[in-house]
């Protein structure tokens, strides 16, 4: 029975979707944090992810992979709010990130100098580094080709390592071009060797 007419599914397919929620919540979270710089903004993002997702759920059901689709509506709906945002975000980038308790003081550092990086570099190196997405998959879960998302990932990994230097923080390090490997991976650490890849 579906009472409020939205699709919306119940019962079994309610507890599917609970057991994803539970499974995935806290990384999209993760994700969102590092993409908007603001952990409040994660949250809410997050959550009209699920939102989104719930409303949906009966076709989301059956792909392969939801939670790419999940990650494709994040990115977008952190797009979207950086693309409002950006003359208060270029401001706020300026300024001293107040440290969550809960956060170490690198993954804060870090955070803010991704703020710093226009939001094409922000998001291959989010995906690429924190989410351990292979570099063609960030390319295909952003629609560029290949070089672009390696372009992307160099740029964004120089402007990161010469931030966190800045700021007396252990960054990317000596990290050389995005050339991939046979994986897909790129050679190099992010937030001091936490996000490495292979």
């Amino acid at each position: 029975m579906d009472p409020d007419g939205s699709g919306a599914p119940v019962d079994a397919d309610a507890r599917a979707f609970d057991t994803l929620y539970q499974a995935h919540y806290g990384d999209l979270v993760a994700l969102l944090h590092a993409l908007t710089g603001d952990l409040g903004d994660a949250q809410d993002l997050a959550q009209d992810v699920f939102c989104r997702a719930w409303q949906r759920w009966r076709v989301i059901a059956g792909y392969d992979d939801p939670v790419a689709w999940l990650r494709r509506v994040a990115v977008n709906l952190a797009t979207s709010r950086f693309r409002r945002r950006r003359t208060a975000d270029r401001h706020l980038a300026r300024q001293q990130v107040e440290v969550v308790p809960a956060l170490q003081p690198d993954h804060v550092a870090l955070v803010a100098a991704l703020r710093t990086l226009p939001v094409n570099q922000r998001t291959a190196v989010v995906l690429h580094y924190l989410v351990d997405l292979p570099v063609a998959d960030v390319a295909q879960e952003l629609g560029v080709p290949v070089g672009t998302v390696k372009a992307w990932l160099s740029r964004g990994r120089a402007a990161l390592a010469s931030r966190l230097d800045e700021a007396g923080r252990p960054g990317p390090g000596a990290v050389g071009p995005a050339d991939a490997g046979p994986t897909g991976r790129t050679s190099g650490t992010v937030d001091g060797g936490r996000a490495a890849t292979r």
